[in-house]
C-alpha cells in the first residue's frame, strides 16, 4: 500500500476531565450514525481537571449538526492523517526529515496495526503542514532528500 498523506479537520471540544464526558460527546454523533476514523481524548498536562476531545470525520448535516449539539468544533489546527505500509525506522525518518526542514509539530499520534500505521500530525501553521506532506511522501518512497 503506497503512503496516503490527507489534509483533515479534526472537530474538537474543551471538556471537564471526569467519568462519563467522553461517553456524552460521542451519544450525539453515535444517534446521527457518525462512522469516526479518528478519537482522541486526554486530560489537560498540569489541569487535572480539564481535558480534550478530538475526532474525525464529521461530514453531512446530520453529523455536523450533533457534533455543534455535543460542543464540538471544527479545529483551526493543520492537520495530516497518513496512511501506509509499516517499516522499521520510517518513524524516525520522517521526524528527522520534518527537524532538518524546520517543520513544527503540534502534535503527534501514531500507531501500527499488523504492517499498516497510521499518523495523525498537527502542525503550527498551513506551510509546514505543506511542507511535511511532501516530506512524508518523499521518505515513504525511499527518497532520502
Amino acid at each position: 500500500m503506497p503512503v496516503t498523506v490527507k489534509k483533515i479537520v479534526l472537530w474538537r471540544s474543551e471538556v471537564e476531565n471526569k467519568p462519563g464526558v467522553l461517553a456524552g460527546v460521542l451519544q450525539p454523533l453515535v444517534t446521527a450514525g457518525t462512522d469516526l476514523q479518528v478519537l482522541m481524548g486526554y486530560r489537560h498536562p498540569g489541569e487535572p481537571g480539564k481535558a480534550a476531545v478530538e475526532l474525525y470525520p464529521v461530514t453531512g448535516k446530520k453529523s455536523v449538526a450533533a457534533a455543534g449539539a455535543a460542543g464540538l468544533q471544527a479545529s483551526s489546527i493543520p492537520t495530516l492523517l497518513v496512511e501506509g505500509d509499516n517499516k522499521p525506522g520510517l518513524g524516525a525518518a520522517i521526524a528527522r526529515a520534518m527537524a532538518d526542514a524546520g517543520v513544527n509539530l503540534a502534535f503527534l499520534v501514531a500507531q501500527v496495526m499488523g504492517r499498516k500505521y497510521s499518523a495523525i500530525i498537527g502542525f503550527e501553521t498551513e506551510e509546514d503542514a505543506r511542507k511535511a506532506a511532501a516530506l512524508i511522501k518523499r521518505i515513504s518512497a525511499g527518497k532520502k532528500k
